[in-house]
């Protein structure tokens, strides 16, 4: 008797049969599959590829985020951490006041510098430069991820110098790569619709272009569980992958789910975990170029982050000390994790947790 296999089955089996033989996933599959609600087949192919790129290893960084300033002139609809000059909660610190609060948090295992902020025209180009700079003098050993390719455009903007000239400029006192941030969903719809008023898809894409060409590696994220649509965000990706294709510039994906902007707000305001984790498999799945994905515990919560791990997910993220961004906008995770916290929610997942530097350069491995 003949078995005739159901069409989503033929069209799951034929994906699997691209992801064993090695062969690229087109933007139709990366549909499919978030339309699909087969769960566990779509993490067990994103493992499997994740298996043959990094083995076992997940990966973590020792390292601390800072805010220099949360005055920005944009009104992203999303953000709840930007204030207006003189509002009640706005700041700007001189070097000199961010030096004295790392003091107060460091120890000598920090080896990054993660620093977001917002766009503050009230202060000049040279700002920014100088915080780099006295980050840099005093904490020469640390790495200094920092500016968004939305902050970079800002910077062009006020200092009429074009992206790599302001690159090169920040490179000389002292940074070293640049986050993912900023990109949120590379669609003019989204953009506008959310009033993404800061660099637009294409401008962010050249920053990150000029940043490879100047031979920076950087990070790349994704803002997703709002307004966007299944389309948007496989085109989001394809984009990505299109630039890695020309560049080798990336080193890691960072799918951040959308925070409501309450800690109090109820479940039916969250990304739900099975979309998490059918976006982190779809991710590894459609990136095939990029080394790595994280898992961003601040946005996912410790417990889905430690699943993602079997779901294509081979970075942890880092310490971090005290989150800000993602908090001011009702996230429920802990602000900050210990290296040892990170250490057990690897290894409960059944993985090697590897520290790492900025660049995944080994530091440590924890068998």
């Amino acid at each position: 008797m003949n078995v005739i296999i159901d069409s989503p089955d033929r069209r799951m089996a034929e994906i699997a049969e691209k992801v064993e033989n090695g062969e690229r996933l087109s933007r139709e599959d990366g549909l499919f599959l978030y339309q699909s609600d087969d769960l566990l087949t779509i993490g067990q192919l994103a493992n499997k590829v994740n298996l043959r790129k990094n083995g076992k290893n997940v990966y973590f960084v020792q390292n601390m985020s800072l805010y220099f300033t949360n005055v920005c002139e944009e009104h992203c609809a999303f953000c709840h951490f930007r204030r207006d000059e003189g509002e009640a909660g706005s700041y700007t610190l001189t070097p000199s006041e961010m030096l004295t609060y790392i003091s107060e948090n460091f120890h000598p295992d920090i080896r990054e510098f993660h620093i977001s902020q917002g766009h503050n025209p009230h202060v000049p180009f040279q700002y920014y430069v100088d915080a780099l700079r006295t980050l840099k003098q005093h904490y020469p050993q640390v790495s200094i991820k920092a500016h968004t390719a939305a902050e970079i455009d800002f910077f062009a903007r006020i200092s009429g110098l074009s992206y790599k000239e302001v690159l090169r400029t920040l490179m000389d006192v002292g940074l070293d790569t640049l986050p993912g941030g900023g990109a949120e969903i590379l669609t003019e719809r989204y953009r506008k619709k959310m009033r993404v008023e800061k660099a637009d898809t294409n401008q962010w894409l050249d920053v990150h272009r000029s940043a490879h060409e100047l031979g920076m590696k950087t990070h790349a994220t994704m803002l997703y569980g709002s307004i966007e649509t299944l389309e948007e965000r496989i085109e989001h990706m394809a984009l990505l992958r299109d630039l890695q294709d020309e560049t080798d510039g990336f080193l890691v994906f960072i799918p951040n789910s959308i925070q409501p902007a309450s800690a109090s707000a109820g479940i039916r305001r969250r990304v739900p975990a099975v979309d998490e984790l059918k976006t982190i498999a779809i991710s590894r799945l459609m990136l095939d170029n990029f080394p790595h994905i994280k898992a961003y515990f601040i946005n996912m919560g410790i417990k889905v982050t430690q699943l993602a791990f079997q779901f294509g997910a081979s970075d942890a993220h880092g310490t971090i000390v005290k989150e800000r961004i993602s908090h001011a906008a009702g996230a429920q995770s802990p602000d900050g994790v210990t290296k040892e916290d990170l250490v057990w929610l690897i290894k409960g997942a059944g993985r090697v947790p590897v520290e790492r530097d900025t660049f995944y350069n080994v530091v440590q491995t924890y068998n």
